[in-house]
């Protein structure tokens, strides 16, 4: 079988980068074509076929506006000859299209920034001290722009996605019918069945107490002696919504560890204000991660996301989930028994989250059970069984 994989962009690390890793290690001779490449900025492909072209020569900081160019580059791609086209993508690389095979779109959900997520992104472009400008010109171009969009989604022969909550978006917005296969989860990675290792994760902290953040003496059990701080982990960008948990752990007086770095971390840095409620820490390795992940009372995760990898990795390490009501949290946060939900995106509804949270009791023994569903084995077991049982919808009764 002859098979292309095809994605937006490869310029970081992310969620939507772990699948088509995931994909690639499953088609390992499959080429992989995308608007712009950065082995520097994520360097997990090294052993794989990227094939770019004329949008390779734009600095990656203008991909936010070149989402009609990119549309025009994927729908004029040749990709005649392959038996299997899959395009995993939350934006433009649905426009593709498989002349002579299948094409199975891996659709995260669609394009935020024409459809749901619209509001946010005319609120706050992301562009500084240039965003009336570009405002100003999106909320021109957003019609054609839909219009263009929902032309493009018709090019897959199939649509899967992660999420039901991303599976009601496509069905809203592009009338499409899909089918949720959950994506794939390190989840061995994160679980902690013993004491953790006597080597200190990079950056240790101290908690108001006095303790070491450092939980190198933890043992999963129904009683587990947990340190006294929420967690979140994520890149910091304006809609991953990290001031709400914040504002919300200083308006509780809960100390709050923040991972990871992104535009955002000087904003959040500024509204900690020093306080020595807030400590941030740099991006780390799984195993150090999960050390954290373990010893936390439990983890904030406020976006409004159509999955979200991190929070079932927290999950897996036995740490519950206070998350916001919509999206894909709903597919994973069992409300009182491995987390709870929250039904506004507001610093009180999260803060009052957080009071209920600690009023109940969490088996942390049980909760990496919850995550299981979600494994690596498991993902490549439903997208294979789901490949297989494909047709050309042309009429023909071809394979793949």
């Amino acid at each position: 079988m002859n098979v292309a994989i095809v994605c937006d962009w490869l310029t970081n690390v992310g969620g939507a980068e772990k699948v088509i890793l995931k994909i690639h290690k499953l088609f390992p001779e499959a080429p992989i074509y995308t608007s712009k490449y950065d082995p520097k900025g994520i360097d997990w492909f090294d052993d794989a076929e990227v094939r770019t072209g004329w949008l390779q020569i734009f600095p990656s900081f203008l991909r936010r506006i070149m989402g009609p160019l990119r549309q025009r580059y994927f729908s004029k791609l040749d990709l005649s000859g392959y038996d299997l086209v899959i395009s995993v993508t939350g934006a433009e690389a649905k426009s593709v299209k498989a002349p002579d095979g299948i094409h199975i779109s891996y659709c995260h959900v669609p394009t935020q920034y024409y459809w749901q997520m619209y509001d946010d992104y005319v609120e706050n472009p992301g562009f500084g001290f240039l965003n009336p400008v570009v405002r100003f010109f999106f909320k021109i171009m957003v019609k054609p722009l839909r219009r263009a969009d929902f032309e493009a989604a018709k090019s897959p022969d199939y649509f899967v996605t992660i999420s039901e909550y991303a599976k009601e978006m496509i069905k809203k917005y592009y009338k499409r019918d899909s089918v949720v296969i959950h994506p794939p989860v390190e989840i061995k990675d994160f679980k902690i069945s013993g004491p953790a290792d006597a080597t200190c994760p990079a950056g240790t902290l101290q908690g108001r107490s006095g303790q070491s953040l450092c939980p190198v003496e933890h043992k999963a059990s129904t009683d587990p002696h947990l340190q006294d701080y929420y967690i979140t982990t994520s890149r910091q960008v304006n809609w991953k919504r990290i001031d709400l948990a914040v504002e919300a752990c200083l308006k509780t007086k809960r100390e709050l560890v923040v991972i990871g770095d992104g535009p955002e971390h000087g904003k959040l840095v500024k509204m900690a204000n020093g306080s020595e409620l807030i400590k941030f820490l740099p991006i780390m390795g799984k195993k150090d991660l999960a050390k954290y992940l373990a010893n936390a009372k439990g983890y904030l995760f406020p976006s409004l996301e159509p999955f979200g990898i991190a929070p079932v990795e927290a999950l897996a390490a036995g740490c519950p989930v206070i998350a916001y009501g919509e999206g894909g949290a709903r597919d994973y946060v069992i409300d009182g028994e491995n987390g709870v939900l929250f039904e506004k995106q507001t610093v009180k509804s999260l803060a009052d989250a957080i009071l209920k949270f600690e009023k109940k009791k969490f088996n942390r023994n049980e909760i990496p059970k919850t995550a299981e569903g979600f494994s690596e084995k498991r993902f490549d077991k439903e997208l294979k069984d789901f490949i297989k049982n494909c047709k050309k919808k042309s009429g023909d009764e071809k394979t793949v």
